[in-house]
């Protein structure tokens, strides 16, 4: 197994209840990533990590191989990684070997084009990286925060703004898609390593459901741009 993609979904989410497999736009969330997956090419095997019984049926129903996620694994705390390396010891454990490369699709992003996740495996492969993050282009963007009681200016200097494409391009890690070795993730604990490639994507696919009020919007793009229909077969 060259690539296996790997989709994290516990229950028990606060912000919206039963968010990976609340309806979006005809279909369960977590049905959008999975469906992904495995229309790319360059994905052999499709994998969903979850602690709960309702989404594992929802993975199983739409073409995913479940991974049973462990309890101590699965709280509110529990971390991305920690769900990633148990699915690799259990890929190997029931496949003989675990995949050299992973595609860690988040269900909560679910707007990608097709060919989004097969383009940033080549861009990978390409650089010989031995990780990478999809992104968004920041430019029109110009961040505050507040340190000490005072507001400052982050991404920009407010005292001297000058015009907005003489800024140098910054970047919005968008959590649709990452990629890793193994190695790296066992090494550092860490989705990303020593090597890191970025795979652009547009603004719009920037947007993730946490909450009730993120849906109508997701909604609005997976049908304005097609997606609804190109992920989905009648």
């Amino acid at each position: 197994m060259r690539t296996a993609a790997i989709i994290p979904a516990r229950g028990g989410s606060k912000g919206l209840k039963n968010k990976n497999i609340h309806p979006v736009a005809g279909l369960p969330l977590l049905a959008w990533s999975v469906l992904q997956a495995l229309d790319a090419e360059h994905v052999d095997k499709v994998f969903v990590t979850t602690d709960d019984p309702a989404i594992a049926e929802v993975a199983r129903a739409y073409g995913a191989e479940v991974i049973e996620r462990p309890e101590e694994i699965s709280g509110d705390k529990a971390t991305s990684e920690a769900a990633l390396l148990h699915a690799l010891e259990t890929i190997a454990a029931h496949h003989g070997a675990e995949p050299e490369t992973v595609v860690f699709l988040q269900a909560t992003s679910p707007l990608r084009k097709p060919g989004d996740i097969d383009r940033s495996i080549e861009l990978f492969r390409q650089e010989g990286a031995d990780s990478l993050i999809s992104v968004t282009r920041a430019d029109d963007l110009t961040i505050w925060e507040q340190r000490s009681g005072e507001w400052n200016s982050v991404n920009f200097d407010y005292r001297n703004r000058g015009m907005r494409q003489d800024r140098p391009s910054q970047f919005i890690e968008n959590g649709s898609i990452y990629l890793f070795t193994p190695s790296v993730l066992r090494s550092f604990n860490n989705r990303i390593g020593q090597k890191l490639s970025v795979y652009p994507m547009e603004f719009w696919q920037t947007w993730e459901i946490d909450t009730i009020e993120e849906v109508d919007l997701v909604e609005f793009y997976l049908k304005q741009k097609g997606l609804d229909r190109s992920f989905v077969r009648s």
